[in-house]
């Protein structure tokens, strides 16, 4: 039970570290994740209790999270711009987007719950688990044994060879920014079943800390997955250790994870 607890809380934050491998390939960091896997939580609730479908609920979430991203990627590849600054306004987008919309849909800045939005806690968590491990296990597998995957690991070193052998590596980056949206919006929908809610927020900076997994674990995928599960971990326990530990200070208890992490590092040096 306790590993099932783990792995369901390091879910979104695993799918986020996905997403913004495959754009840190490309060049393009993703850094809209944080933005999007919030908006992508309130897109899974309102998604899910207008068409009273979870299924829909979650595809239609992913669908939506992709569409946009994409229409921004080809703005910003078609005028030329600076995709880290576009990236950045389209973070603070979709950061703002959560409160607009709830407020035309539902007339609430705050959390939102509906009956149709209650999900059972063991098998909600058994069910992501699932889906986040077998959709790691294939984008693994895509970008470290396929052309095409090989044709993204190299579009932000050296996109010259792909323009030699043919190769748009503008489509290649486009499409990584697009992978990063479909994991981001996965992210925010899990997020929000856990909770069986939508409260504002809801990312709680994974879109950030996702960011800084891939560079944790030197793009390497295994290793970013085994340290996104540390830090996770590490994460959970410390939301846990004051039920045993009441006098530990607070500030030491929500410092845990990091510290855990900075270990991690230090000892990945040496």
């Amino acid at each position: 039970m306790l590993i099932i607890d783990i792995l369901s809380f390091s879910c979104p934050l695993l799918l986020c570290a996905m997403g913004a491998l495959y754009s840190d390939y490309a060049g393009i960091l993703a850094i809209f994740l944080e933005g999007l896997v919030s908006f992508s939580a309130f897109l899974m609730f309102y998604f899910t209790v207008t068409t009273g479908s979870a299924i829909l609920g979650v595809s239609l979430t992913a669908l939506s999270a992709v569409a946009l991203v994409l229409i921004f990627a080809v703005v910003i590849e078609k005028f030329r711009a600076n995709p880290f600054i576009g990236a950045t306004a389209i973070n603070l987008l979709f950061a703002s987007m959560p409160s607009f919309f709830s407020v035309m849909a539902f007339h609430n800045r705050g959390v939102l719950t509906s009956e149709n939005f209650i999900f059972p806690v063991f098998q909600t968590k058994v069910i992501t688990i699932v889906l986040t491990f077998t959709l790691l296990a294939l984008a693994f597998l895509f970008l470290l044994k396929t052309k095409s995957g090989l044709y993204i690991r190299i579009t932000g070193s050296d996109s010259d060879v792909l323009t030699a052998k043919g190769v748009n590596y503008v489509l290649c980056r486009i499409s990584t920014w697009c992978a990063a949206a479909f994991f981001a919006g996965l992210s925010g929908a899990f997020l929000a079943m856990r909770v069986s809610s939508f409260v504002p927020g809801i990312s709680s900076g994974r879109g950030w800390m996702a960011l800084a997994a891939v560079y944790l674990g030197k793009k390497k995928p295994l290793r970013i997955t085994i340290s996104v599960l540390i830090f996770c971990a590490a994460d959970f326990f410390a939301a846990q250790i004051q039920n045993y530990l009441p006098a530990l200070p607070t500030s030491l208890v929500l410092a845990l994870p990091y510290l855990v992490i900075l270990m991690v590092v230090a000892l990945g040096k040496k």
